[in-house]
């Protein structure tokens, strides 16, 4: 059995990292999370534990898995770049994302030809 304690400084760093990515303000998460402002900011120092079921609110508010959130494994970067291109994919016809689509599967192909990746 692994016997592992969670670190909650370090669990609160990276909501707010992930707030911040998000151009979000604690006022915006908390009203989200339907908790204070006040307990947000405790969350994010570390100054409180916070529960399960607020865990999993702040992470949908977020968009991420409580993964993301609990352990130092996933790059924050990775994520919002992924939400970025899909925010553009949806601004885009049908016809500009199949061109899209073929642009993308040939630079990776390069790239990876070419050992760039």
């Amino acid at each position: 059995m692994i016997n592992e304690s969670l670190n909650y400084y370090e669990i609160g760093q990276r909501i707010r990292k992930y707030r911040k990515a998000y151009n979000m303000s604690q006022d915006e998460l908390a009203e989200k999370v339907n908790i204070s402002t006040t307990h947000l900011s405790h969350i994010e120092t570390g100054n409180t534990k916070l529960s399960l079921s607020v865990l999993v609110k702040i992470a949908a508010a977020l968009s991420v898995q409580t993964d993301e959130l609990l352990y130092d494994t996933i790059d924050i970067g990775n994520t919002y770049r992924k939400k970025e291109i899909l925010n553009i994919l949806d601004t885009c016809s049908h016809s500009e994302q199949s061109i899209i689509m073929d642009i993308v599967k040939t630079t990776v192909s390069s790239l990876r030809k070419y050992g760039r990746n």
